[in-house]
């Protein structure tokens, strides 16, 4: 572990070296030399990073399906070896690498083609196979018609990202290295006083060494509608969301492995989200979000379908002393979704992820999410230099409901090697606290560097215990740094 550190450090600082040599952005350069150049738009992006985890390994699938002729897709290191100090594989670290090149072409201001191609390289990862491997392949294509300040109808169209929100339910992804996009349209109408999107499309999947190709059998589609008049002080969202998917619908786990029977599902979000305007109350800000679940999904091992009947609740709130030194803020914050209370009741009361970015909502260090949590917090940061930001959050996780699984990141709820339903377990699963600092020293280079600690709860010593081959449970840590260039 510490030469591939110290190796990855050294990386870092030669890619910032020979990087801030050039001290111009592509398009101002190609505007200044060329008249012609403001219709077209040329940049990228670069982004090395460096991660550590021992303990416990975010976004590591229980994948199980193994395709004909091919090798199985089972990977040692998976949630359920979290914690478990007993031998099993739950370290690992992985250096990225991550190239986004972009052109685009708008000759007037009703018309624009955009196409980004991305390109990435993982290295050390022991997961088999890694969900960061896809090295090479076209991250956005799409045409986009219309122009707001002529006429309020704007149609996009083809492979593009879809962000609402804070993306708990609809995001990029972004800290992952694959990204999320969606092959899909999109119409807003848009005014002075609000502003409406209805799209549809399938999410593009990933899978390394092949074109990426978007989920036909997944559909995804919402209406969302946004306002910073209807209350003046605060921008004001509703939403509804579906997302209907048959048999043969694919995972991000397994592109080319053929869906089964559970993942077939009917589930349909409405809900609601209000954020203070900045400067609007002062010091104070807050934002509150909650969403509800209706439809149904299969159920392989019953052999019938559920009825989908779940909710998310989401809420923070602080102050921040911008006259202060370092403009200090304080804040709590509470996320939370339901579990399911009886398997055996005809109904799925675990709260559905959608394609949302999950990252640092429920913890930097990416090992939990919504489904069946109670999530506390309390967050600080400090800026004490002009780029320089600090934070530090500590995070509580309960479990909604012992009758239900403890959920991964993404993925199925653990469920071997001691994990499973437990009702007569503490429900306490254990607390995070995170540090991450970010700086900024020029528009174009963005410096990162962040550690999480996982204290494990009671929740996760009976559960481990529960196997004598375990031993004992153990605490988690990650850590990372990132250097990212925008040019």
């Amino acid at each position: 572990m510490t030469a591939k550190a110290l190796f990855a450090a050294v990386v870092l600082l030669l890619a910032t070296a020979a990087e801030s040599a050039n001290t111009g952005l592509l398009n101002n350069w190609l505007r200044k030399e060329s008249e012609a150049a403001r219709a077209w738009d040329f940049g990228g992006e670069f982004r090395l990073r460096y991660a550590n985890s021992e303990g416990a390994v975010p976004a590591a699938g229980t994948m199980t399906a193994t395709p004909s002729g091919a090798k199985p897709l089972t990977t040692p290191i998976n949630p359920n070896t979290d914690f478990i100090g007993g031998g099993q594989p739950n370290n690992n670290e992985e250096l990225w690498v991550r190239e986004k090149f972009h052109a685009g072409y708008s000759p007037v201001s009703w018309f624009t083609v955009f196409a980004e191609a991305r390109r990435n390289n993982e290295f050390w990862d022991e997961r088999a196979p890694s969900p960061d491997a896809d090295e090479c392949d076209l991250q956005q294509a799409f045409i986009q018609l219309g122009d707001p300040g002529q006429f309020p109808l704007v149609a996009k169209a083809g492979r593009q990202e879809l962000i609402y929100g804070d993306q708990r339910f609809v995001g990029i992804s972004g800290w992952s290295v694959t990204g999320r996009v969606f092959d899909a349209v999109r119409l807003r109408f848009v005014t002075d006083a609000f502003a409406v999107d209805a799209f549809a499309g399938h999410v593009v999947v990933p899978r390394q060494n092949h074109f990426n190709e978007s989920n036909d059998h997944d559909w995804f589609s919402g209406v969302y509608a946004s306002s910073q008049k209807l209350l003046p002080w605060q921008e004001t969202q509703l939403y509804f969301l579906a997302r209907n998917a048959d048999t043969n619908a694919v995972s991000a786990a397994a592109p080319h492995v053929p869906g089964t029977p559970a993942t077939a599902r009917d589930i349909y979000t409405v809900g609601m989200r209000f954020k203070s305007l900045p400067g609007k109350l002062g010091g104070w800000d807050y934002c509150v979000e909650a969403a509800g679940q209706s439809g149904s999904i299969n159920n392989s091992t019953l052999g019938r379908r559920l009825d989908q009947e779940s909710y998310a609740v989401f809420g923070n709130g602080g102050y921040t002393w911008s006259h202060v030194w370092g403009a200090p803020r304080l804040g709590v914050g509470y996320e939370g979704g339901s579990g399911d209370s009886n398997s055996t009741d005809g109904k799925s009361e675990t709260f559905e992820n959608l394609f949302g970015t999950s990252h640092g909502f429920y913890g930097q260090m990416d090992l939990f999410c919504q489904r069946n949590m109670h999530i506390p917090r309390v967050s600080a940061s400090l800026t004490p230099l002009k780029g320089l930001a600090v934070a530090v959050d500590c995070l509580g996780f309960w479990l909604a409901d012992t009758n239900d699984l403890l959920y991964p990141e993404l993925g199925n709820g653990r469920n071997a090697n001691g994990y499973g339903i437990h009702p007569a377990f503490d429900s306490h699963v254990g607390t995070e606290v995170d540090v991450v600092t970010r700086y900024s020293p020029l528009p174009w280079l963005k410096l990162e560097a962040g550690y999480g600690h996982f204290f494990i709860g009671d929740y996760i010593r009976q559960s481990v215990r529960s196997v004598a081959a375990n031993g004992d449970a153990e605490d988690a840590n990650w850590c990372y740094v990132q250097t990212t260039i925008s040019f």
